[in-house]
């Protein structure tokens, strides 16, 4: 099976390229992020005329989440919200959950769409929602084990966090700003096994040495594409970015243990990073 995560930045400008894309890598399965439209608004019937089933989490112009899955393979919707101990918070005012999570199971895996909040500024309530947006994530990847520590389950998205230093391209440029600080990585830290903290993330020993301490447990997963696609997955617009290769790695797909083995290869295609109306995000492909 063939499985894409992909930050689209809005479904509605980029569908040619995505359909195209699709087509062109044999894609059985693509889960895509800030589709940024309503679900009456997402062009279904574009995707089942290319031959593929869509569910869809989306409110409004910002944010929104996606699963495409080839017709032919069984699929049906988990959710739109995370399910474990931890509540998926809120935010905005008034408080509303935003539509950044979606879970297909796609013939027996556990797919899961994810869009992590960007966290804007380490002193916004932003920040503070980002930490607590992924703690609830790490209590639902918990939970699945807990009940089913077989489970086959793929949590793939944008995550807006940089967890090793070289997942940027110059760290000075990121010194006191979001998606490298401690907090943030040690948010990311605790969604793997530990075991694997070390080449996974950047942080000093007594920092990993603590992941996994007192009452938080850690999720358990593995990231399954730094060794086989390493390289950036983000390019802002602004600055030359691109042209200048300035880009970040922030997309990441984590496996359950008893999906993780099964992984034989992945990729990321920079190619849509370029061309006409690209977005700023690179997708990732998984072989399983």
């Amino acid at each position: 099976m063939r499985i894409a995560t992909w930050n689209v930045n809005s479904i509605r400008t980029r569908l040619g390229r995505v359909l195209a894309f699709l087509e062109r890598h044999d894609i059985d399965v693509l889960a895509m992020q800030e589709i940024k439209c309503r679900v009456d608004q997402f062009p279904a019937d574009a995707f089942k005329t290319a031959g593929y089933e869509v569910f869809v989490n989306g409110k409004n112009q910002w944010n929104g989440v996606a699963i495409a899955v080839r017709t032919g393979i069984k699929a049906h919707l988990l959710g739109m919200q995370f399910t474990g101990e931890i509540p998926q918070p809120e935010f905005g005012e008034p408080p509303a959950l935003e539509p950044r999570v979606i879970g297909v199971r796609a013939d027996g895996i556990e797919c899961w769409s994810l869009y992590v909040p960007n966290g804007r500024e380490l002193d916004d309530p932003h920040f503070r929602y980002k930490l607590d947006w992924l703690d609830s994530l790490r209590s639902h990847v918990v939970s699945l084990l807990e009940t089913d520590p077989k489970a086959l389950g793929l949590f793939m998205g944008d995550f807006n966090v940089a967890p090793r230093d070289e997942d940027v391209w110059d760290m000075a440029e990121f010194e006191g700003a979001t998606h490298v600080s401690v907090p943030e990585r040690e948010a990311f830290a605790r969604l793997l096994a530990p075991g694997t903290l070390p080449e996974a993330v950047t942080l000093s020993l007594e920092q990993l040495n603590e992941i996994g301490t007192g009452s938080t447990k850690p999720a358990g997963l593995f990231e399954v594409t730094r060794a086989s696609a390493p390289g950036w997955t983000y390019w802002d617009y602004q600055k030359a970015r691109w042209r200048r290769d300035q880009g970040m790695k922030i997309d990441f797909a984590l496996a359950t243990p008893a999906l993780a083995p099964k992984i034989q290869k992945a990729l990321i295609d920079k190619e849509e990073r370029d061309g006409e109306k690209p977005s700023d995000h690179a997708p990732v492909i998984l072989d399983f």
